[in-house]
């Protein structure tokens, strides 16, 4: 089955605003797509996606070294998977989560090998 969305929004908020903006997605009625990580300048990029009715928005958070993420487990428990990949591939610690695998979801042969170079990543 193909998908074609109507309108693809973008909106970049501080880490700070992540939680209250996810909860008004849930109380909306918009199911959660996924969370996936890439390194930028500065840190880590988190983009987290949410549909409604052919709407796809993205969330995008900018994660500084050493700087957490409340978890959205309690919003929509299917983002521990999501959020312990994450942390085990990028080092980003989220606070609060209804299920931390403590950086041991993935089997590795180097502990967060996708880490921000500012970060001391490769």
């Amino acid at each position: 089955m193909r998908c074609n969305y109507r309108v693809q929004n973008f909106e970049e908020i501080e880490t700070g605003d992540l939680i209250g903006r996810v909860r008004e997605f849930k109380t909306e009625g918009y199911r959660m797509c996924q969370i996936c990580a890439s390194n930028v300048e500065g840190g880590t990029e988190v983009l987290y996606s949410f549909d409604k009715d052919l709407e796809l928005f993205n969330i995008r958070v900018t994660v500084r070294p050493g700087e957490k993420l409340e978890s959205i487990t309690g919003a929509y428990w299917p983002a521990f998977i999501y959020e312990n990949e994450t942390h085990d591939l990028f080092g980003i610690e989220f606070t609060d989560s209804r299920l931390d695998y403590g950086g041991k979801f993935f089997r590795l042969s180097k502990p967060t090998p996708w880490l921000s170079k500012d970060e001391g990543g490769e």
